[in-house]
């Protein structure tokens, strides 16, 4: 296991990828998508989108001015362990990471009545911005690994957590999520969109879910429900920036975790925008 300046310094690392780089398979969905896209000007949109993208990498300047929300995915295997010590240098390394990034200060000051309202101001300092609580789950293979994610605001502003009636057919749940990102993706401004999906039994479970989709969803390996909802909401034709055109979803990651026998499975979406996931992952 690393040391303290190791763990730090590669957390940082993870964070400053995270909001600079595409994935492999995401610049390659995007290369798919701009040669069977028929829209010229959508083509277009989705040339500059991935120039972009390679420029950011290139320069490890930020993707999109919304350099977002630090998420942590802690990934734990069975011999490994996480300690406070451990957590405190996990939180440091975020903090040297939207420094280095940079992150977009966007840290509120004050109590909760003044952070609600926003009127005791905003932090000028981009490590301020609070990492999200961290999510740990357990793994089978025997590594510790760290996954950091930059959530933007547009996605939140357009996702959704809520009940689904199932009545005993997956079709119906897919339906029901086929409509919501339908409505999202028409609104949200900065498609293509990846749609983050979790289905579990709580509105917390789904959240998780949806999170680890995110880390574990492949554009590249999509399964049948996940081409499904890609296909119906591109026939939409919302377009890349809202412009038109043939490419809305560029793909859709789905986690189902344990369900319970009842009439309704919690569903939570997130519409990604054309920058997300921004997921940065290290072996501490």
């Amino acid at each position: 296991m690393s040391n303290k300046q190791e763990i730090i310094q590669k957390v940082s690392d993870a964070l400053v990828y995270a909001g600079s780089t595409f994935s492999e398979d995401k610049k390659c969905v995007y290369k798919k998508y701009i040669q069977a896209e028929t829209n010229p000007q959508a083509k277009w949109t989705l040339e500059m989108l991935l120039e972009n993208a390679c420029i950011a990498e290139k320069n490890q300047s930020p993707l999109c001015d919304d350099t977002g929300i630090p998420h942590v995915l802690l990934d734990v295997g069975p011999n490994q362990a996480v300690t406070g010590e451990m957590m405190c240098w996990i939180e440091q390394g975020i903090r040297e990471g939207l420094k280095r990034l940079p992150g977009r200060p966007m840290g509120l000051k004050g109590e909760d009545y003044e952070r609600l309202e926003q009127s005791a101001g905003i932090s000028p300092l981009a490590e301020d911005v609070e990492l999200a609580p961290i999510e740990i789950r357990h793994i089978q293979e025997d590594v510790l690994r760290l996954h950091v994610l930059m959530f933007g605001g547009g996605p939140a502003i357009r996702g959704k957590t809520y009940r689904v009636f199932h009545k005993h057919d997956t079709q119906n749940i897919i339906d029901e999520i086929v409509l919501w990102a339908k409505e999202s993706t028409a609104l949200l401004g900065c498609t293509p969109c990846t749609l983050a999906v979790g289905i579990g039994r709580s509105h917390y479970e789904a959240a998780s879910l949806m999170l680890q989709a995110m880390v574990d969803g492949s554009y590249a390996n999509q399964s049948k429900i996940e081409q499904e909802i890609t296909e119906r909401v591109n026939q939409m034709e919302v377009g890349p920036l809202g412009l038109g055109g043939n490419t809305t979803v560029l793909g859709t990651f789905v986690k189902v975790g344990a369900q319970r026998a009842s009439g309704v499975r919690i569903v939570c979406m997130r519409p990604c925008c054309c920058c997300e996931p921004r997921v940065g992952t290290v072996v501490l």
